[in-house]
C-alpha cells in the first residue's frame, strides 16, 4: 500500500480537497486497491467538521466525491503510516518541523514541490482569499504530478 497525507492549516480548505482530487485520479488509473489517502491540518480549530462549504461547491461542481471526509489534526503517528507527507504551504512546512520526520521512511514536500514550473511556490488557503477555483487549479496540477511521481518510483502498472 502507499500512503499520502495532504495536510493545510485547519484541514477543511486545501488538504481535503486535494485528498479529494487525488483520491479520484488515483480512481481513474485503476489504483485504488494500492492506496491510503487522508487529509490532516496542523491545527485543531475544526476536528470532526466536514471540508469548507467552498471546497464543497468546487468539488460538487467537478464531480469528486468528498464523502466521509472529517477534519482531523496531524498526528505523530502519522509519519509511520504515511510514505508521502503532502503540504500545502511553507507554513505547513514549518509546522511539520515539530515532528522528527527526518529519520524515518517518509517523503516530506510541499505539493507545489511535484510541479515543474508551478504558477505558484504554495498553494493559496481559500479560507482567507476567497478563491476556490484557483486554489482547485493549483491543487489538481500539482495531485496529476504527485501521482505521476509514485507511479513512476513505484513503478506502478496503470490501466
Amino acid at each position: 500500500m502507499i500512503n499520502v497525507l495532504f495536510i493545510c492549516l485547519g484541514n477543511i480548505c486545501r488538504s481535503p480537497m486535494a485528498e479529494a482530487v487525488f483520491r479520484h485520479l488515483v480512481k481513474e488509473k485503476g489504483l485504488e486497491n494500492q492506496f491510503v489517502i487522508d487529509s490532516a491540518g496542523m491545527g485543531d480549530w475544526h476536528i470532526g467538521n466536514p471540508p469548507h462549504q467552498g471546497t464543497r461547491a468546487k468539488l460538487d461542481e467537478m464531480n469528486i466525491s468528498y464523502e466521509g471526509q472529517q477534519a482531523r489534526k496531524m498526528k505523530e503517528e502519522d509519519l509511520d503510516t504515511f510514505q508521502y507527507i503532502v503540504a500545502m504551504d511553507q507554513q505547513n512546512m514549518d509546522d511539520l518541523g515539530q515532528f522528527s520526520y527526518q529519520s524515518k521512511d517518509v517523503t516530506v514536500k510541499k505539493l507545489m514541490d511535484f510541479v515543474e514550473q508551478p504558477k505558484e511556490q504554495n498553494v493559496p488557503d481559500p479560507y482567507f482569499t476567497k478563491n476556490f477555483e484557483y486554489t482547485y487549479e493549483l491543487v489538481t496540477e500539482g495531485c496529476e504530478q504527485l501521482l505521476a511521481h509514485i507511479i513512476q518510483e513505484n513503478q506502478l502498472n496503470v490501466k
